[in-house]
This record gives C-alpha cells, structure tokens and sequence, in this order.
C-alpha cells in the first residue's frame, strides 16, 4: 500500500499546465482564476475526471443567475453510474468498496462486483413497485453499507433519495418526509448505539400511518436478521436478485439536474426546509471538494493505492453524503456505525482510533468537537496501535480550536509522524459542499483553514457590503456553484428559497466575475449566515453565526472565539454563551458551561475562565454571569444551539423558538427554560 506521493491538486494543475496550457504563480492566481472564468473552471472538472454523457452539453453555465444558475444544459449524467464505472478495475485490484463495523464489532467488507449485484437487485425491485424518475424513496436507516446500497439503487432510477437517521424521534423524521411524499419507504428494525441496542419498530409503524404516500415499505434487520412485520418488504429478498437481469442493469442517464436527494437545514424553528440537489451538480463539487481539496485519492490508482477513506458520521449529517461521495472517485469509504465516544458507563475517545487501526484508513475525518473530546479525556495515539498508515486528519462542523490542533499534532509527532496533514473545511447542508479548505501543498496554520475552494468565489463583506481582508465580515459567495440547491421542494414560487440565501444584498452588487456589479437580472450574492476572516496569505477563520454574534460594547465578536478560550481550560467540557443586547438594550452576556466530573463551579475556577477569556480575547468580552449546566443544547448534527437559547432568554416561548424533534439532547432544555423564567424578561421586549 502506498499513500498519495504527488498531491491531487498537483496533479490537476500538472494536467492543467500540459492540457490546456495554463500556468499560475500561486494558489491565489489559480483559485481568481477558477472564479473569474467559470466555465473554463467547470470544463476542466469535467474533463479532468473524465465525466461522461451520451449527448454533448450546449454550454457550461449557460445562466448566471442566482439563484436559478442553468449548468450544463444537454448532458446526461448519473451519480451512480460513475459510482459503479469503478467497479471491475477496483476489484481487480483486490479493493473493496466498503468496509464497515459497529459497537457489535461486526466487521464486513463489501466488494465492488457484490455492491454493483444487490444495487441493480434493488433497483429492480424498485422499479417492480412502480418507482419512477422523480418519485421519493425515503430512508430511516443507520450508517450501514445498506444504506448506500439503497442510495445508489434509488438514483440509479432517477428516484429522488432522502435519509433520517434512526435517532431521530417519530415528529422529526415526519418533518421531513411529509414534506416530500415518499412513495417507498425503507427502514430498520433498531439500532445499537452507547452500549444499548434501540429498537425503532415503534417508530416505523407511526411513520408507515402517518405517510399515506408510502406505497411500499422495505425493512431491514439490524438487530435482528430474521424479523418481519406485517405489510413490509424483506431486505434481504429485495437484494437477493443475481441473473441476466442484474448483470444487465445499467443507470438510467438523466438530465445534469435531474434531482438525487433531498436534505434537511436543522430545522431550529419550523419545518427543516428540504434543500434538493441535482445529479451533476454533486458529481462535479464532490470530485473538486473530495479529490482536489481533501486529497482522497481512488483506491486503485498507482499514486494512490489502498486508499482508505473514513469520516464519522451519522446518516442524520451531511457528511454521510460526503462519506458516500468518495465512490465517486473509485475510493474504498470506511464507516462506523455507533457512538464515537463508547457509552456513559465506559466512555471510549479511542474506539475511532482503534477501529482506524484494525481497517487500514487512511484519511481520518470526525467533527471538530470529537477531536476536542479525544484531548479533554487525555487520549495517548501511540497506545492504541498503529495509526502511521493516516496521513490526513479531516475537520469539519464547528471551528478546531488551535490547542486541539496542537494536540493532535504533538500526538502524531510522538507516533514518529511529522507531517501530519490538518485539512479542516467549513461549508454546509445547504450546498452539500465547503467553501473553506484544505490545499496539501499549502502552509498549515492552527486554528485556520488553509484556503478558498476552487470555484467558490467566497468573500468577507463588511456593512456597506464591500470584501475586506484581514477584517471580520459576513460571508458571501458572489458565483454560482453547481450543486447550490435546485430549490427547495415544495417552495413553489421560490420565495423560500430567496429569503434563505439570497435577501441581505440587493441584486448585482458584487455578481460581475472578477469583481464589481452586475445587472441586477443576475440576482443577489449568496449570504451564507457565518463570520469569516479572510487573511493577506490567504487562510480562513469562521467565527460563528452571523446571527448569533457577541456585540459588546461596540465590538464585534465570534462565539467561536470564546469557545477556543474557555475550552482550552482541562475543567471544562463544553460551553455555550449568548449576548441579550437586542434593539439597544444594555448587553447582558452570560457563559453557561459542562464541568468535567469531579469539577464546581467555586469562585477559583470562575476567575480562571474570566482569565482566559480576558487574556484571549478582550475584558469586554468577560462574561456577565457564569453558570454550571448539565449539557449544552446542540442539533442532531451537534451544532450548538445558540440562538434558540438566546430568544428563550429574551421572553420568547420554547415552543417558538426551538423544535424539540431536531435536537440530539432535547431533555436539557428543562433548565434553561427555568433559567429563563428565573429572569423574567418581558416577552415585549423581544420584539
């Protein structure tokens, strides 16, 4: 096994130099490059990859517009179809497609020619039930290799795919799927997850009433291979096809925007929207984003080979969608389904890293609060076995703070490993991509993402709306990206989808490629909701949400910020701080923290987190009040719920303000609406 001697994007700008005869001083000339010729850009991605289509396409971005961009307009694509044109040269090189285990220690490996039999098997079968182009497969299913098979059955004939993970409660997936009106519905029996198995037949018989749409359900045995219910499908019938039939099958070829799956913002209050992308649109950002940013390189090329990709994820997280992105490029994707963390009783920070030993990965991807775990129980890499073969380690999902990456330096340093590569990326569900990201031959600074995307033309705006550089701003991207949403489903007239990304800056300001107005027929700038510090070298520092910003005093500042500093303390476990100012009313900041056990809230340890914030940040920023709690509220992809707790604070009712069936940790909000009620801010003056 070898590991990616030559960089991906070295060899892109290698086949860019010798191909098309284009040369650039730096990355910064190639990424103005990439965002000032959109269409030269976006070609060279298709070509480069070598993407396929039985018709020609009439133009690259035919519309600049946004939203509404128009790409590619006459190619044919399949985001399966690419997925499975890896198939025979992978397996003849002995590489698997997936390989997979869980807290059950059930390790499997699924090999290309099996994953490409039982995808066609169920697709057959699907289309047996009558699924056509267009209609709603939706899924509650964990991070299992089922689950990919059923998303690649699903797209290979043109049906739209959404997933819920099976921690999610009955109101949370209905949500969701009463929104798009699935006509087949395939779930699982029950999950094991924190040393406990969790049986979810309960919950799939709510869903099956309450879904009139589903005309057919698909049930998988976790827990147990041998169940069945009345009215569902077998799994394991549905993927046991292997005749002429199958080996027959091919993935229809579809319009480049033809729908693949629907996806889910948090959904903090009201309905998640449910965000559609488009076949080609993720084909072509998963191999910039996976291949040319993350490094990832195919499993059975000679640069690259036994590639072993892993990313934790639940299948709630669009990383899952990510995760499942590297079959795209022909690369073996590791998963692990179940807690990262082991259970309450015994936790476990080194399951990952052991079972990152025990599969051969390669690259290493979790969310930045999982790195942070791993140094708050005081994990040491070199005793759980040899974790040489990574030479990446992905980030993404909050900002890493520079101790954790220091951390997890000194960590491989001391495993003999000296150029451990920190690729940490900052993007969102909304486009199922990153702005912000890793460059492999790019200087590493702790605490930053080392660069823009290609092909993102992100930008930090300050209030007049105008970039600035080595200065907070929000976050803009002035260019169309293929795989920004088609729209949202069931958003008919688009307001939806307008009022989400694209209603802060008045139309053409800032939408000419390469800078300046355009007319305002080419639409708004997208906003992306964070704050985001571009440096003069060119690396990146998201400071939070935008809408969930510390205002003291004048002075502007990201939550992440004082994350960094109050969690570098060894007491602490997690925080959460909210600003009360609202409409010019005095600010009121109080620091609600998760104490390691054995830890109190005494007067000692409340100087030391006022210390560290001061000497971090700025005295302004020393919290109002500090006070202990048992968790911090977070969504199901383990954001931290900052604005829901500040509108609790500011007299909103909870019922308002947050939806309980989007959360991971929903039974914490007890307290803070006590807190809140406590205080007593009139509900006025929340406006």
């Amino acid at each position: 096994m070898t590991v990616p001697y030559v960089p991906q994007i070295r060899l892109y700008q290698n086949w860019l130099r010798e191909q098309r005869g284009l040369q650039f001083a730096d990355y910064d000339a190639l990424w103005r490059w990439s965002v000032t010729d959109l269409d030269a850009f976006w070609q060279s991605i298709w070509d480069y990859f070598d993407l396929q289509s039985p018709t020609p396409h009439s133009a690259v971005l035919a519309k600049n517009t946004m939203p509404d961009a128009q790409w590619f307009p006459g190619a044919q694509v399949n985001y399966a179809r690419q997925v499975l044109r890896h198939a025979d040269a992978a397996d003849a090189a002995g590489l698997p497609a997936i390989v997979s285990s869980n807290e059950r220690r059930q390790h499997r490996e699924l090999r290309w020619p099996e994953l490409r039999r039982q995808v066609a098997s169920l697709a057959l079968h699907l289309q047996a039930q009558g699924v056509q182009p267009g209609d709603r497969v939706a899924a509650y299913l964990p991070n299992v290799p089922e689950a990919v098979v059923a998303f690649l059955a699903t797209v290979s004939i043109g049906g739209v795919w959404s997933i819920c993970a099976p921690d999610m409660g009955t109101h949370a997936v209905l949500d969701r799927f009463r929104q798009i009106e699935p006509k087949v519905l395939i779930a699982v029996d029950g999950v094991t997850y924190g040393g406990r198995d969790h049986d979810r037949l309960a919950v799939l018989a709510e869903l099956r009433a309450a879904l009139p749409s589903v005309q057919h359900t698909l049930l998988l045995g976790n827990l147990d291979a041998t169940v069945s219910v009345a009215g569902c499908a077998c799994w394991t019938s549905a993927t046991a096809q292997n005749d002429a039939e199958t080996a027959a099958f091919e993935p229809l070829w579809l319009p480049f925007d033809h729908p693949l799956w629907v996806v889910y913002s948090s959904g903090t209050t009201g309905l998640p929207k449910p965000i559609v992308h488009g076949h080609g649109g993720m084909v072509l950002v998963q191999m910039q984003l996976g291949a040319l940013h993350n490094d990832i390189g195919c499993s059975y090329a000679p640069n690259s080979l036994g590639e072993r990709y892993h990313w934790y994820s639940s299948t709630g997280w669009v990383m899952w969608n990510a995760q499942v992105g590297g079959l795209l490029a022909g690369t073996t994707c590791v998963i692990f389904d179940g807690n990262p963390g082991g259970s309450k009783e015994h936790p476990d920070w080194g399951r990952l890293w052991r079972f990152a030993v025990e599969t051969g990965v390669t690259y290493f991807g979790a969310g930045a609060a999982f790195y942070a775990n791993c140094m708050k129980a005081g994990l040491v890499l070199k005793d759980l076995g040899d974790l040489s073969r990574i030479r990446a380690l992905g980030t993404t999902g909050s900002p890493l703070s520079p101790e954790v990456q220091a951390w997890g330096t000194a960590q491989y340093e001391a495993l003999g490993t000296h150029d451990i590569w920190w690729n940490n990326i900052s993007g969102g569900t909304d486009f199922c991509g990153a702005f912000l990201g890793g460059h492999r031959e790019l200087p590493q600074v702790p605490g930053e993402m080392q660069c823009r995307m290609l092909g993102a033309a992100v930008q930090s705006w300050n209030a007049e709306g105008l970039p600035v550089t080595d200065a907070v701003g929000e976050l803009v991207c002035t260019q169309p990206i293929p795989s920004m949403p088609l729209y949202l489903w069931g958003d008919k007239d688009g307001s939806r989808y307008l009022s989400s990304y694209f209603d802060m800056y008045p139309p053409g300001h800032g939408r000419q490629p390469g800078g300046g107005d355009g007319p305002a027929s080419m639409g708004a700038v997208w906003r992306h909701g964070d704050w985001l510090k571009i440096g003069a070298h060119g690396g990146c520092i998201i400071y939070g949400r935008s809408d969930a910003t510390i205002n003291r005093h004048g002075l502007r500042m990201g939550t992440s910020e004082i994350y960094s500093a109050v969690e570098s303390l060894p007491e602490v476990l997690d925080s959460l701080v909210v600003d009360l100012e609202y409409l010019g009313r005095e600010s009121y900041m109080p620091l609600f923290v998760v104490l390691r056990p054995g830890y109190a809230l005494d007067d000692a340890l409340r100087a030391r987190i006022n210390g560290a914030v001061r000497t971090a940040l700025s005295p302004r920023f020393v919290p109002d009040d500090i006070f202990a709690v048992a968790e911090v509220p977070r969504t199901l992809s383990g954001k931290k719920q900052e604005l829901p707790v500040k509108k609790l604070l500011l007299g909103q009712p909870i019922e308002k303000v947050v939806n309980k069936d989007a959360m991971a940790n929903p039974g914490c909000l007890g307290w803070y609406v006590d807190f809140a009620a406590r205080r007593a801010v009139p509900a006025a003056a929340a406006g």
